[in-house]
């Protein structure tokens, strides 16, 4: 069983921002499955199921996802080293993809609480949204939209990282990293 958690922020105005990126890739992938939803309120996610993978979108708010993704992880009964989560990263320029086990936060909010709620020892696809000039303004740039060029080549990224991911359920992490990475 593999627990593929997407980190964004839940409502219409997030939908399109950057920090958002981890939905936009479960999205992508519960498009073209057969999914059983799963409704129980407190997994305060929205959950589906597909064959041997469950796909999340914590509803908690970024900094809260720890909180859903621990639920959602005790109750399937996912080893950590099965869970994969699919996230935003400032520290990489914008087309970047990454992967990686374990590790720190890098300051993502996200990440933080999961690591809080089930140690660190899980994989993180790390997708890069470049970073603002400006460190204070940090908060308003993950919560802005993409440009209207970055929009247009994200499409490719998350079909990519779709990719990664489906791989990542049988193969090596660094037969992954191999031929999935993407460095601009």
């Amino acid at each position: 069983m593999h627990l593929i958690v997407g980190l964004g922020n839940p409502g219409d105005k997030y939908s399109s921002t950057r920090h958002n990126v981890g939905f936009m890739v479960i999205d992508e992938i519960i498009k073209n499955l057969q999914t059983t939803s799963i409704n129980k309120s407190n997994f305060k996610a929205l959950v589906y199921k597909a064959g041997d993978s469950i796909y999340v979108k914590p509803q908690t708010f970024m900094n809260l996802s720890g909180d859903s993704v621990v639920l959602i992880k005790e109750y399937f009964n996912v080893e950590s080293e099965n869970v994969i989560v699919v996230h935003d990263d400032l520290d990489l320029p914008f087309g970047t993809v990454k992967f990686k086990l374990g590790g720190g936060h890098g300051g993502h909010n996200g990440l933080k609480s999961i690591d809080s709620h089930i140690g660190k020892e899980y994989i993180r696809v790390r997708i890069g949204i470049g970073k603002p000039e400006d460190k204070n303004e940090v908060a308003n740039y993950v919560l802005s939209n993409f440009s209207k060029e970055q929009f247009y080549h994200l499409k490719d990224i998350i079909h990519k990282c779709i990719d990664a991911i489906n791989e990542l359920k049988n193969t090596p992490l660094a037969i992954v990293q191999s031929r999935h990475t993407i460095k601009l």
